[in-house]
């Protein structure tokens, strides 16, 4: 199933590019990673309907059915490209595909938007996917029902979020990196509450904290338009599936870490001999501080390098870089300064 959804995802954001204009490739790309947070909404309510009154094999049967007649709608509807236009290269070698990854991964703007989505979506991933839920249950004493409800929250947050982060890329580009940096310091701020709130949080805080989480999501996807803005067309698949290893890797490393301290705290006798305590959570949980610390230490030393590559090639100059360079000039106008102009 993960091996179908990568492969899904990234031919999703491949073929945005080819079928709508450049302003508008953002918002939709938003709004197909929100249709993928409807097949989570679906999961939390006709599926446990049909789980609870007909058994696994009824639930897990319907999802297949559903996913045939997916495939049959793709058959019959899809395209590759819009009519009229040429069709994208569909064959490469080994040695070609290897290449082409390699010239990938040296673009700095590749790597931007690979650190971009291994910085904000890995939180809510590890969340939702694992810690999440035993965290509410165990750690925070709330019911089974409240944490459902704080789950769907999560999945309608990222929803309701992805169409604005979509349009504020649109007519901000070259603020992108910065939205990426603000979401990691509210992730942030938002697990620090949390975990520093003496005894158990309020329920207004847990969600305040799901939704902030929810907002890495939508968030994450800016780094596919940076491998869309930064590679050229035949490249962007392959910048794509680059990308989207990001979070899933600190999703991983953030998953057992967790884990890891949980085990460590329970052998040492520091929870008590309990596994899921309140206090073993506080410690185990910010691990994740240090996969925000470097996942943005990461994105601002790329952002460095792809501000100097567009200021190379003239087409922006951030304000810093101006600064820089204009104290670069003044330095070398006073070196060229004839010598001893002070005593004549």
């Amino acid at each position: 199933m993960g091996a179908g959804d990568a492969m899904t995802f990234i031919s999703v954001i491949r073929l945005i590019p080819l079928w709508f204009a450049p302003a508008r490739v953002p918002l939709v790309t938003q709004l197909t990673g929100m249709s993928g947070q409807l097949g989570q909404l679906f999961s939390v309510l006709p599926f446990a309907f049909v789980l609870h009154s007909f058994g696994w094999t009824s639930g897990f049967l319907m999802l297949a059915g559903m996913a045939a007649v997916a495939v049959v709608l793709v058959l019959v509807l899809l395209k590759d490209h819009p009519p009229g236009a040429p069709a994208p290269q569909t064959r490469q070698g080994l040695k070609a595909t290897g290449a082409s990854l390699a010239r990938a991964w040296r673009q700095p703007g590749t790597r931007l938007g690979m650190w971009s989505h291994f910085t904000i979506q890995f939180s809510g991933t590890v969340f939702a996917m694992t810690w999440g839920y035993p965290f509410l249950i165990s750690g925070q004493g709330l019911d089974a029902g409240t944490v459902a409800g704080l789950m769907t929250l999560y999945v309608a947050a990222a929803m309701a979020v992805g169409p604005f982060i979509g349009q504020f890329v649109s007519r901000h580009p070259l603020r992108r990196s910065t939205m990426v940096l603000l979401i990691a310091g509210a992730t942030a701020a938002a697990w620090a509450a949390v975990l520093l709130m003496p005894g158990r949080s309020p329920l207004w805080l847990l969600g305040c904290l799901v939704v902030v989480l929810a907002i890495g999501g939508p968030g994450s996807m800016i780094g596919f338009d940076f491998a869309r803005t930064f590679n050229p067309a035949h490249r962007i698949g392959t910048a794509t599936g680059i990308v989207n290893v990001g979070g899933f890797i600190a999703a991983l490393v953030a998953i057992f870490l967790i884990g890891l301290v949980l085990d460590v705290l329970l052998a040492i006798g520091y929870s008590g001999g309990v596994l899921y305590g309140l206090e073993p959570f506080r410690i185990a949980l910010s691990v994740q501080f240090l996969l925000l610390g470097f996942g943005a230490a990461m994105t601002i030393a790329c952002r460095r390098k792809v501000r100097r590559q567009m200021a190379a090639q003239g087409v922006v100059v951030p304000p810093l870089l101006r600064a820089m360079a204009q104290q670069r000039r003044a330095n070398l106008a006073q070196r060229r300064q004839p010598s001893g102009s002070k005593d004549r």
